[in-house]
Parts: structure tokens; sequence; C-alpha cells
């Protein structure tokens, strides 16, 4: 019977029991687009606070050279070691004469058979030994033949200085990837010509910051040499990436007097605020494993100190040549920088200068760095209002060699073939090699285990969006497929475009579910849902760094390579998967970009019992040995050559299979089945249902 009560209840109970339904299909995502960059910006927030904390105890000059002392030995440690000091054969091999000054084509070796490209330009007024002044280029194409570089070259040639003006690697005479018939680069930049050579560096235990380096001290030994040369009033100076060059050079070597850096990258790369990736550059500028020690870019100015140094910035840089925090952190590490001189009793030597002009050794810029120099090598108090009459050269009459390019005019190694030389002489371990320690990999979040986001079904099997945490702030999704029927295979797959790339009905998740196999699609970071965010500032700079190779550089700079995150990503999902499903045998496929970290998971995560790999990268060495190489960053880590190398770690995985199908090369080409060393090789790289049921 139905009373009035029950009637007047009844729109209580078909809410409550609508609540109940709400509660019951409620979806609970995250914004995973948030999670990689949380994670580098803690990581970022620890080097910061510790190097933060490491300064704040400097307050006596002991202490400062202390400091210096551990930078000195930490920047030495970061850049992998110096080559031995070996002969430089200087040779001059032409040159032309100017009313003020004449300039002297000379070659010399930095190493054997490495050819650098210089232009000294000598004074032909007052009298030597003039002060001398290394000039370092930033990222033109052309290198030292830039017409405002031979602008600042002029100038201060004029103004009483000698000057050596080098090519760096990958630029100007020093290209490594020069055009047919040719003598720039074939590349997209001198940004990509360093990249290129420097990430195959890194597997051989070298970096691009070591070997920019290396050249400048060889570059300066060849000006210190020089019969009308002060050695004891030795400066370098350059501009954008030159007065990076700069920075660098001074982080290890003592015989400068001076420096002034000029719009070079003057920015911390932990930050506070951090915005992910962070202010991550072309190879050189990027401080590999620095992070963990809490190094970073202002410490290799720290050890100049209290010699004279000079900062000249422009404001405008932070709309897009650096990071939104260039300005800001500048300033902060002036300010740390400052209070270090005032105690060594020399707070007039430390000196800034802004430009509002955009990104370029301007005219204003130039006069300041004149100024500078007048004051502190030459010890004058005159002031130089206006530069000296400059006109550039035409790029051809600066060339040292017949064609502008010293592999083909001096017969000059390029610089993969050094990598190449470095590789050869490494002999990779086999065994079972410390993958963790190699790859900078989180320790394993304790339990990892499955959470249900949201729940659903297709005809033959129920689908959930299912979450496992990897990591501190990072949560790794997936779809997962579970047979309606009784099953006892479970297989995870990672494809390169993401966990959604296969997920609609009657595509492969779903065949293999309807074939009686529960498949588990997931993404890993910086993948498919766990693409990262766009981080503020400039479009300009916001987008040309919101890609997944800034973001390899960036968690390389923090110890924790992006292989490796991606590693822990798919282990956890594994044990996850392991816990919840324990009757159930785990087998991982994985194509194209991702088979990398999947192959190293299985060796670190014994529950995988099968692995198969399509598309897979045949070996670390295979791109060491490369001259190009279509390869990406997230592949690779640090020194990987004197730890293991992919086909030793798929045969420590024994005696569980690992079924390689189309082993690729440095480019993405197919080998036949001679060319791929490992033991179940299959020449047809399939990924279909067909193939995958069979794993």
């Amino acid at each position: 019977m139905i009373t009035r009560r029950r009637i007047l209840a009844l729109p209580c109970a078909l809410a409550a029991s609508g609540l109940r339904a709400q509660q019951q299909t409620a979806i609970h995502y995250r914004e995973y687009a948030r999670c990689l960059p949380d994670y580098l910006s803690a990581l970022a927030g620890d080097a910061y606070e510790r190097r933060n904390a490491r300064i704040a105890r400097l307050n006596s000059p002991a202490e400062i050279r202390g400091y210096q002392d551990w930078a000195r030995r930490t920047f030495r440690q970061i850049v992998g070691g110096l080559p031995e000091r070996t002969p430089l054969d200087v040779r001059t091999v032409g040159g032309f004469e100017r009313p003020a000054y004449r300039v002297e084509k000379i070659v010399y070796e930095s190493r054997p058979g490495f050819f650098v490209a210089a232009n000294l330009y000598l004074p032909k007024t007052g009298s030597a030994p003039y002060p001398g002044v290394l000039f370092q280029m930033g990222h033109s194409n052309n290198g030292k033949s830039y017409a405002l570089y031979q602008r600042g070259c002029q100038g201060l040639v004029q103004l009483g200085y000698v000057v050596l003006a080098f090519d760096p690697i990958g630029q100007g005479e020093r290209t490594n990837y020069p055009r047919p018939g040719g003598w720039l680069t074939r590349l997209r930049s001198p940004t990509e010509e360093h990249t290129m050579v420097g990430k195959q560096m890194l597997l051989a235990g070298e970096t691009a910051t070591g070997a920019m380096l290396w050249d400048a001290m060889r570059s300066l030994d060849v000006l210190a040499a020089q019969p009308q040369v002060d050695a004891q009033r030795l400066a370098s100076t350059g501009q954008s990436g030159g007065g990076t060059l700069t920075m660098i050079l001074a982080g290890l070597e003592t015989r400068l007097a001076a420096a002034a850096v000029c719009s070079g990258n003057t920015e911390n790369f932990a930050v506070s605020p951090f915005l992910a990736p962070g202010s991550a550059d072309d190879a050189e500028q990027d401080l590999i494993g620095s992070g963990p020690v809490a190094y970073d870019r202002w410490d290799m100015l720290w050890p100049l100190a209290p010699k004279p140094l000079l900062v000249a910035v422009s404001a405008h840089d932070f709309f897009g040549t650096y990071s939104p925090a260039y300005a800001r952190s500048g300033r902060e590490e002036f300010g740390k920088l400052s209070h270090a001189y005032s105690i060594l009793g020399a707070a007039d030597r430390l000196q800034h200068f802004a430009s509002p002009l955009p990104h370029a050794l301007s005219y204003p810029m130039r006069l300041a760095v004149y100024n500078f120099f007048e004051r502190f090598l030459k010890h004058s108090d005159r002031t130089i209002e206006d530069e000296p009459p400059t006109d550039p050269e035409k790029d051809e009459t600066l060339w040292c060699g017949k064609t502008g390019n010293v592999i083909r005019d001096f017969a000059s190694k390029p610089a993969a073939t050094l990598v190449r030389e470095r590789a050869r002489a490494i002999r990779t371990p086999g065994g079972k090699p410390d993958l963790r320690a190699l790859l900078g990999m989180d320790a394993p979040v304790a339990e990892a285990r499955l959470a249900v986001c949201g729940a659903t079904r297709y005809r033959n099997c129920e689908v959930q969006a299912v979450e496992v945490a990897s990591a501190k702030q990072v949560w790794v999704p997936a779809w997962l497929f579970l047979p309606k029927k009784q099953w006892s295979r479970m297989l995870l797959v990672i494809d390169a475009n993401g966990r959604n790339n296969s997920w609609h009905e009657g595509d492969l998740c779903d065949q293999l579910a309807s074939a009686g196999i529960a498949v588990c699609a997931a993404d890993v970071r910086g993948v498919g849902d766990l693409q990262a965010e766009f981080s503020p500032g400039a479009i300009g700079y916001a987008r040309s760094h919101q890609t997944e190779e800034n973001y390899a550089w960036a968690s390389l700079i923090l110890g924790h390579s992006l292989l490796g995150q991606r590693t822990v990503d798919i282990a956890a999902l594994a044990a996850a998967l392991a816990h919840a499903y324990p009757r159930a045998s785990i087998a991982l496929a994985a194509r194209g970009n991702s088979t990398v970290p999947a192959l190293c998971a299985a060796a670190i995560e014994p529950r995988i019992a099968k692995t198969y790999l399509a598309r897979h990268l045949v070996s670390w060495r295979s791109i060491a040995e490369a001259e190009t190489y279509s390869c990406p960053l997230a592949e690779l880590v640090p020194d990987a050559l004197r730890v293991t190398d992919l086909p030793e770690i798929a045969r420590s995985i024994a005696p569980r299979a690992v079924i390689v199908a189309g082993a690729v090369d440095a480019n993405g080409r197919l080998l036949p089945r001679g060319g791929a060393p490992y033991a179940d090789y299959r020449e047809e790289p399939a990924w279909d249902s067909d193939a995958l049921s069979r794993i």
C-alpha cells in the first residue's frame, strides 16, 4: 500500500538511487599532462635548494676559494674529462692587410687530425706585448665570418688587442655536414650541428660541452704563444653561444685575466619556479648530470672571481631567445656572485650591462666590452665613446682553405669520426648490467597497484581505464581490455604512438581480447596522455621547446634520463598487473621508439615472461658509429657503451624470451638477419593481432 509518507519520500529515494548510480559511474581522471613537468620540477627544486644552501654558507675568502676548487673539479667531471694535450701544429695559410691591422689565417689541430680554422687579428699601432682576446662565436652559420662578430674583432684590434677568432665545431669552415658543393651545413642550423654529434658523444662518455671547452683551451694556447701577446693579460668574450662558450672556458681555465659574457645563457637550469622543460638548449649548453650534484651554469663563472667579469645581457631575451626565467635567474645569480666579489675585496670588478635591444652583439654591447677591457686589461681610465670604423669582409676573404671547409681543404676528421674512434676503443662488457644506475632510475614504487578510473564494456570484453603510480607525482594511464571468456594471458602493449592508437572497437586491443587475451595498452612519460602541457612564456620559445628532445635533455641534466623514466613506468605497470592477476602470464610488446625502454623494463622486472620488440634499434653502438642518425635522444643515455649495449641487455634476460621483429639501424632502416645480433630475430616487423597473439 502506498501511503502519503511513501509518496513524499519517493523523490528522495529516486535522488539517492541516482546518486548511487552517479557514484558507480564516476570517472576519476587526473591531469596527466602535469606528471612529467611536476616530476622534473621536483628534481629541479631540490637541486636549487641544495645549491642555495651551499652558497649561503660562503662567508669568508677561504670558503669561497674552497667552493671555487669544488666547482672546477665538479665541472671537469660533468664535461666527461679532457683529452691529452698534443702538438697543435699551428700553420699560417694566408692573410691580408688593412690600414690599421692585419689578419693572419691560421689552422691548428686541437686534437690529432681535428683542425681548427681561425683568424688572428694583429694591430699595426701601439707596441707589443698587447692584451690577447679570444673571441668566441655565437650560433652563426658562417662562424667567424658573421658580420657583427667581424665588427667586434675589428673594433678590438684597432683599440690595441690581438684577437683570435676561431670557428667552433659545426660552424663556418668547421661545418661537419656541408652541403654538396657548398660550405655551410646541410642540417637545419648550427644548433643541430652541435646536437647531432653531441648526442653521439654521450654514448662514448664524452660531452659537447667538453669538446667545445677543449677547443677553446687549445685556442687560448695558440693565442698565448703569439710573440705579440702578453700572456698575463688574456681574456675571452663572445655573444650568445659565444658568451656561453666564454662561461664554459671560465669554468676551468685559470689563465684568463678577464671575461666578458655577452647575451650568454646566463640563467641557471634549476630555478624557482621551474617551468618545464626548463632552459634546455643545444648539446654544449646542457650540463649533463649537474642536477644531482647541485652544480649549475653560474658555477662556471664562480672560479673566475675575483678577476674582472662583465655580464652583458639583452633585456629583451626572456621574450624568446631564452626561457622566461632568463632575466630573473640572471639577476638572482648575479647578486650571489656579487656578494662573493665583495667578500674578496673586488666588488668593482664584477660589472653588469643591459641593452634594451634584441639578441645580438649590438653596437652598445660592443662598446660596453671595449670599455670593460680598456679598464681591466689596459688599466686605462679612457672612455671609448665610439667604435672605430668597421667594415665586415666577405666570407671567402676570411677562409683559411680554398673551399671554406676544413674537411675538404685540410683533410680534417669530422667530429663524428672522433666519436667513432672513441667508441671503437671501448669494449662493452657482457653480463648483467646495472641498468638502474646507468639510466638514472628511481627506486621502484612500493607495491605498485592498479587503480580503476572508470569502466565500460564492448561486446566481448570489459574495458577499464586504469592508472599506476610509477614515481612521485607520476601516474601512468592505461586501457585494460578483459575478455568475458576465461583467460590466462596478459599482454602489456607499449606503442610509440600512445595508448589511444588502437583502443577503438575492432582495433588491435579489441581483436586480442576477443581471442581470449587480456590486453593492457599504456602510455609512458612524454607519450600520449602523458605528453607534457605547454609552459608559460613567449609562444615562440614555448612552442620550440615543447618537444620530446628538450624533455630528454632536461631529464639528463637532472640525472634521471627520460629512457630511465619510461623504463620505470613500464616496470611499474608490469608489477601492478602481476599483483592484480597473479595467475596470468604477462608478456610485453613494444613498437618503434618504445622498444628500448621496454627491453630495459624486461631486464629489471622478472615477472615479464616474454618480450616482443617490433622495429627495435639494433644497438647503441650503431648510433655512435654513424655519420647521421634519426634515433631520438630519449633512447640514449650517457656512457652507455662502457656499461652495456642493447644486445647485451637482451642476452641478460635469458632464459626469458626476447623476440626482435625487425631491428633497425641508426637511421631506421630494417636490417637483414645477419645484421641483427639477437637470438630470436624475425625480419618482418609484424604488429597485428596475429603476430601479437603468438607471443
